[in-house]
C-alpha cells in the first residue's frame, strides 16, 4: 500500500494548499472533479456544490463521504481604523487561530494577505496582554496593505461577508508525521481519492455498488444532508478520528467511533468494522467522541434510512494546528479495502 499511501500524501498536500472553508469550495471541488476524470471515474456536482463520485459495481450501495469544506471566517465588520472584525465559520476558536496569517477573499476575485492578533498586539505596549480573553470580539484581522480608515479598506474592494482563510502551513516529518490545520478533513478526502486509485489500479471486482460523496458543509453540520443516491443501504463517513485524553486511538491508528454525540453508530457496521480490522492485522482503536458529530449523522437526521459508521486516521489537536502519521493513513485505507473490497 506505500505507493498509494505517497499518492494521498501528495494529495493531502495539494488539497490543503486550496483556501475552502465552508461556503467557498468551488476552487476546491473543481480539482476533484479533475482528479477523479484522471482516474478514470464519473464524478458530478451536486447541487450543494459537493462532488458525487460513482466507484462503479452493483447491487445495494455503500456511500463513503468525506468533507473538503473546512474552518474559517468572515468579515463581520470593516472598522475604522481599517482591521477587520471577522465572525468564525464552524469551530474555528479565536484561542488557536490567533497569529496566524490570513487570506481575504474578496468578491471581485482580489486576495489581501493579512493576520489574526489580538487588539493592541504589542506585548511591550498592551499591559493586559496576558490577561485578555480571546475570543471573536477581541482580536482582529490586520491588513497587509497602506490601510488606516474604513475608507482606504472598502477601496481596495474589502467588504462584510468576504472570506478569510487561514494558512493551513502544511508539513510532513521525516518520521513520517503530518501537521497541518484543516486536516479535518482534507486528509481522509486524500483517503478516498487514494481508495479509487486502488480500485482501479488493482483492477478489483467490487463486491457491491460504491458510491463517493464529498461534501463541502460538513462544517456547519449540514454536509451529509442530501444526494444520497437510490439503493444507498450504508453510509461511511471517513473522517479525523480523535486522539486525546480518554480516548485509545493514537495518530498512527485507524479510529473506528462507535458512538459521539449523535449516539452511537450502526451495530452491524461497527462489528463489520472492527471485524475486518481484526483479521487482517490492521491497526486500530475503538473510541466514543464526546464533541462530535459527522456526515453520517447529518444523513439520518435528513430522515434517510441507513446503516451508519464513522472511520478514520487518529487526528491530534483537532481544530487546531492537527498532527496526524502516515501509519494512521495507512490504516485507513487497509480497513476500506478489508471492509468494502
Amino acid at each position: 500500500m506505500n505507493n498509494y499511501v505517497d499518492y494521498i500524501l501528495e494529495q493531502a498536500k495539494n488539497l490543503l494548499a486550496i483556501d475552502s472553508p465552508s461556503g467557498y469550495t468551488a476552487e476546491v471541488t473543481a480539482y476533484l472533479l479533475e482528479e477523479y476524470k484522471r482516474l478514470g471515474y464519473k464524478a458530478r456536482l451536486t447541487g450543494k456544490g459537493g462532488v458525487l463520485a460513482d466507484l462503479g459495481g452493483e447491487g445495494e450501495a455503500i456511500l463513503l463521504a468525506a468533507h473538503v469544506d473546512t474552518l474559517g471566517g468572515m468579515v463581520a465588520e470593516v472598522k475604522g481604523d481599517g482591521r477587520l472584525r471577522i465572525t468564525n465559520i464552524g469551530g474555528m476558536n479565536a484561542n488557536n487561530a490567533e497569529a496566524e496569517n490570513v487570506r481575504i477573499r474578496t468578491y471581485d476575485g482580489a486576495c489581501y494577505d493579512g493576520t489574526l492578533q489580538l487588539i493592541d498586539a504589542s506585548i511591550h505596549v498592551n499591559g493586559k496582554y496576558s490577561d485578555t480573553a480571546r475570543s471573536w470580539d477581541t482580536v482582529e484581522v490586520v491588513i497587509d496593505e497602506p490601510v488606516s480608515s474604513k475608507e482606504d479598506v472598502e477601496k481596495l474592494g474589502i467588504m462584510t461577508g468576504n472570506f478569510v482563510c487561514f494558512d493551513p502551513r502544511t508539513t510532513i516529518t521525516s518520521s513520517g508525521y503530518i501537521k497541518s490545520r484543516f486536516l479535518d478533513d482534507k486528509l481522509s478526502t486524500a483517503i478516498l481519492l487514494g481508495y479509487a486509485k486502488y480500485l482501479k489500479d488493482e483492477h478489483i471486482t467490487l463486491p457491491r455498488k460504491i458510491y463517493q460523496h464529498i461534501t463541502v458543509f460538513e462544517e456547519v453540520g449540514h454536509g451529509g444532508c442530501g444526494s444520497v443516491p437510490e439503493g444507498t443501504v450504508e453510509f461511511l463517513s471517513v473522517d479525523m478520528g480523535c486522539v486525546g485524553n480518554g480516548l485509545a486511538c493514537t495518530e498512527r491508528e485507524v479510529s473506528i467511533c462507535v458512538k459521539d454525540s449523535a449516539g452511537p453508530y450502526s451495530y452491524q457496521t461497527v462489528t463489520g468494522l472492527i471485524r475486518a480490522a481484526k483479521e487482517n492485522g490492521i491497526g486500530f482503536a475503538a473510541d466514543v467522541y464526546p464533541f462530535y458529530g459527522s456526515d453520517a449523522d447529518a444523513a439520518l437526521r435528513a430522515g434517510y434510512d441507513l446503516r451508519h459508521g464513522l472511520i478514520g486516521p487518529g487526528v491530534y489537536a483537532s481544530h487546531g494546528y492537527e498532527r496526524s502519521h502516515k501509519d494512521g493513513v495507512e490504516n485507513t485505507l487497509k480497513l476500506l479495502a478489508a471492509y468494502i473490497g
